[in-house]
């Protein structure tokens, strides 16, 4: 028990040393940095809307000629989609 309760007490003491060195960081976000970091976000996922929705009309588009399914055109081509990664927009 006495050897416990020693290495609960480093362990206290290694994580109020980390906690200290987490409150004396200087290099803080400030808010204007975060409203910028999340308007880029905002923008970068318009952008990824738009050109799935363009990618996606194109193809629909072939595939209105061609004799195969949706899935043999985008493995014959090589196209890897977003849900074949299990990727969702945010």
């Amino acid at each position: 028990m006495a050897r416990e309760v020693e290495e609960l007490r480093k362990d206290c003491a290694s994580y109020t040393e980390k906690l200290e060195r987490i409150k004396s960081a200087t290099n803080q976000v400030t808010p204007e940095e975060k409203e910028k970091v999340c308007s880029e976000q905002k923008l970068y996922c318009k952008e990824w809307r738009r050109r799935k929705r363009m990618a996606t009309e194109l193809l629909d588009a072939i595939l209105e000629g061609y004799p195969k399914s949706k899935k043999q055109f985008f493995e014959e081509v090589g196209i890897e989609t977003d849900e074949d990664h299990n990727v969702t927009l945010p």
